[in-house]
């Protein structure tokens, strides 16, 4: 992978009123106003006036490469992510920076967009226009998948590496492009190795880890990793010795979703329904209204489980269960006692404009989440998940096989396509 020619040059071509300004307009307008004191809504509407100004600080950073110290002042605001947050790590950063800073990054970063599928490998799938967070959990669960199929042991390493901007070597790459090339994949904060049964692997992969530690700068926390057996695995422990790790078994979880659960299992949705029961718990507490109570399912209840729907088919059971949550939140609110409901929930789910309230059908919802993943291996040519589905169930006439057998294998994720209608 690398650019042309013309596609580096393009990244060094001077800044345009166009392309500033349509970066402006996409900008959210109604922030809280930044450390200068204004919002995005006052630069957009005083644009006429001030592009002067503003076009003439872009050629200055074109030409000399930098700016004022002072416009990347920053308010930092430490957010705790759970309650007797004491530890640094406990805590989430906030920050607040200028307007002007904050355009010409996402100047910056719209330049940078175009290509940056050229210049990282197709493992990684996070922050790349065109590919999604889903297909990695997707190849995850496949790869799983085959090696359970197989009959033959192998381990996955669940790595865990500091997440921590400041501390990755920059100069990792050394000059003009030459040196070491690490896998923009390992920057994650959830990354697999996957590796036969064998400790000459494993010591290889400790040697790696040590070499990427030393050129990165990051750190990986093998206190915190795991070594899961796939398989028929008879040496387990004296295999996490080689890493120094713990053993972890599956299903497990990788990018906040079921790795290694069988798709059509009900377990994997316990997760979503305790996250569900524990809202509602910290909800029941307040005296909201009717209204108020309709409002927070819509906006919030309803958006919990879309993740999860993304890539795994809502059984009826689990279905039920969840829209009984919705259902005896409306009516009954904080009452401990079930209250009537006084209008079936079909009817509740419909459009306003129909009579109803508006609340998500999750069975509809979860459909075209799936159907989607037809759409996208029909219109994503190039796309490591629909390689990796292709060679290991192969083609047919309008998508991937999901009865015919291939290498004595049948898709798990087709079938449940098939289940919701998808396909």
């Amino acid at each position: 992978m690398g650019l042309v020619s013309s596609e580096a040059e393009g990244l060094e071509i001077p800044f345009t009123e166009e392309e500033v300004f349509a970066t402006l307009s996409d900008l959210v307008k109604d922030k809280a106003p930044r450390l200068d004191g204004f919002t995005m809504a006052f630069w957009l509407f005083c644009w006429d006036v001030m592009k002067v100004e503003i076009m003439s600080f872009f050629r200055e950073f074109h030409e000399m490469g930098r700016f004022v110290k002072s416009l990347n002042a920053t308010f930092l605001v430490l957010v705790p992510k759970k309650g007797g947050a004491e530890d640094l790590k406990d805590f989430k950063p906030i920050s607040l920076v200028g307007s002007l800073y904050n355009l010409l990054a996402k100047v910056l970063a719209n330049s940078i967009k175009k290509v940056m599928g050229k210049v990282i490998s197709k493992p990684q799938n996070a922050f790349v226009e065109g590919r999604q967070i889903l297909d990695a959990a997707l190849i995850a669960n496949e790869v799983v998948d085959s090696r359970l199929k197989s009959n033959q042991g192998g381990v996955l390493c669940k790595l865990d590496i500091e997440k921590a901007y400041d501390h990755v070597n920059w100069k990792v790459r050394g000059k003009e492009g030459e040196g070491i090339l690490i896998s923009r994949v390992l920057f994650a904060d959830d990354t697999l190795v996957f590796c036969e049964e064998s400790h000459d692997q494993l010591t290889y992969l400790s040697w790696l880890l040590m070499w990427f530690e030393a050129c990165s700068g990051l750190r990986v926390y093998l206190e915190k990793s795991e070594l899961i057996p796939m398989g028929r695995v008879h040496d387990i422990e004296d295999l996490v010795l080689e890493l120094g790790c713990k053993v972890g078994g599956l299903p497990s979880c990788y990018l906040g979703l079921p790795l290694g659960a069988p798709f059509k299992s009900e377990v994997v949705w316990d997760g979503v329904e305790e996250r569900f029961r524990k809202r509602l718990a910290m909800w029941k507490r307040q005296y909201i209204s009717k209204g108020g109570r309709l409002t927070l399912i819509r906006s919030t209840l309803s958006s919990m489980s879309i993740y999860f729907m993304s890539l795994f088919y809502l059984r009826g059971k689990v279905r039920s269960r969840l829209e009984k949550i919705q259902r005896d939140f409306l009516w009954g609110g904080r009452a401990l006692v079930q209250k009537p409901h006084l209008v079936r929930w079909n009817l509740v789910c419909l459009e306003r404009k129909k009579g109803g309230l508006g609340v998500r059908n999750l069975a509809l919802m979860n459909k075209a989440l799936l159907s989607k993943w037809n759409w996208c291996f029909a219109s994503e040519s190039e796309a490591l998940w629909k390689q990796v589905i292709s060679k290991k169930y192969g083609i047919e006439e309008g998508g991937w096989c999901t009865r015919a057998v291939s290498g004595g294998m049948v898709s798990s994720f087709g079938k449940q396509l098939e289940r919701s209608g998808c396909v």
